[in-house]
């Protein structure tokens, strides 16, 4: 185990926050946070986590929703319109992102909320997103555009991203460039290698090592992150990647059914860890090195200890610190297989191995 990577400014540096919306005793809307294992909202709008504009927009907005009586959502009832409020902020481009998430299809008075929210410097996006279901997920399905363009833009490293306000993306932009960095490192790319970036989100991870690989692919659930990332692809002129909307297990398991080549697997599974399909995939194609991302030590232990059984070894592995102050912290470890196929693949054997013409269909 690696001395573990922190933060030297622990204050300020999330790039995404959402605040649920509510009223106090006197009908005043609120926003803040939610008590521990309740949904009573503390309010609370000076966050020493998030960027300081996240205060003035929230300002903005309940001062709105008072003038227009614009009613905040009531879990009980079902009722009301304004359930949260998204803000997502790049550090480097200083573009702005409001979403306000609401149970309706419209937000009255829209306009007059966007040309308030217009006047903050930097502010590049104002949507609504749509969440009519009685449910505890924050965010609904539908993206509706109120101003602006529906995505902002930030960079990891020399990579410019499109983010929109369905998509994942590190919130602790400082920390990803060490916990990317590292994960690069570990790789070990030459640039002959096929890589495969499982649970891709938005490309962050792929469009980083496509530098210094032959090809690499990216498979993710998510359609909006699909789309994000193929335009990402585009915006850096990147080549050599391509991403499939799909299953990471199934794509892998397609893959090592037809005898797809896989030199390195970078995966970066959600905090439930991965499927078992997917880590028998990964075990019967057997790329010569994976790059395991997580963030659940728990997961991340048991399906190590699946992977050694099955002929990895465990070579290095690295903490990062991307939340300050709490017990949630995200790893990198490097497997190796114990008796690695030292043959190079081309793109040319993987063209001719995998169905990958028919799936490029996921790129128009």
């Amino acid at each position: 185990m690696e001395e573990s990577a922190g933060l030297s400014a622990p204050f300020y540096y999330r790039n995404k926050a959402q605040f649920p919306v509510g009223e106090d005793k006197e009908g005043n809307p609120i926003a803040g946070f939610y008590a521990g294992r309740t949904h009573s909202i503390i309010p609370n709008i000076s966050c020493a986590l998030g960027v300081k504009v996240n205060e003035r927009i929230l300002n903005i907005i309940l001062d709105f929703m008072k003038e227009y009586n614009i009613k905040p959502y009531n879990e009980t009832a079902h009722e009301g319109i304004v359930r949260h409020v998204l803000i997502r902020y790049g550090f480097r481009t200083k573009e702005i992102m409001v979403c306000l998430v609401v149970n309706a299809d419209r937000l009255p008075h829209s306009g007059a909320l966007a040309e308030r929210l217009a006047g903050i410097e930097g502010m590049t996006s104002i949507t609504l997103n749509v969440n009519k279901d009685r449910t505890n997920v924050i965010l609904g399905d539908k993206v509706k555009l109120i101003w602006g363009q529906e995505y902002i833009t930030d960079y990891i490293g020399d990579v410019k991203y499109q983010i929109s306000p369905l998509s994942f993306y590190q919130v602790n932009p400082v920390q990803t460039e060490k916990l990317y960095a590292r994960a690069m490192e570990y790789a070990g790319l030459t640039g002959r290698e096929t890589v495969l970036d499982a649970y891709c989100g938005t490309g962050t991870i792929g469009m980083i090592a496509a530098g210094s690989a032959a090809r690499v692919l990216g498979v993710e659930l998510n359609q909006d992150a699909i789309r994000d990332a193929v335009s990402n692809a585009k915006r850096n002129q990147i080549g050599n990647i391509r991403f499939y909307q799909n299953d990471a297990g199934r794509f892998l398991l397609e893959m090592a059914e037809a005898k797809a080549p896989l030199d390195v697997l970078l995966m970066d599974p959600p905090r439930s860890g991965s499927s078992e399909e997917f880590l028998n995939a990964a075990v019967k194609i057997r790329p010569g090195r994976i790059v395991y991302i997580s963030c659940n030590p728990e997961t991340l232990v048991r399906d190590l200890k699946y992977l050694t059984k099955k002929g990895y070894e465990v070579g290095k592995c690295v903490a990062v610190d991307m939340f300050p102050f709490t017990d949630a912290v995200e790893a990198v470890c490097l497997l190796s297989n114990r008796k690695p196929d030292t043959k190079v693949r081309t793109v040319a054997d993987l063209e001719g191995c995998y169905r990958i013409r028919d799936a490029k269909k996921n790129q128009d």
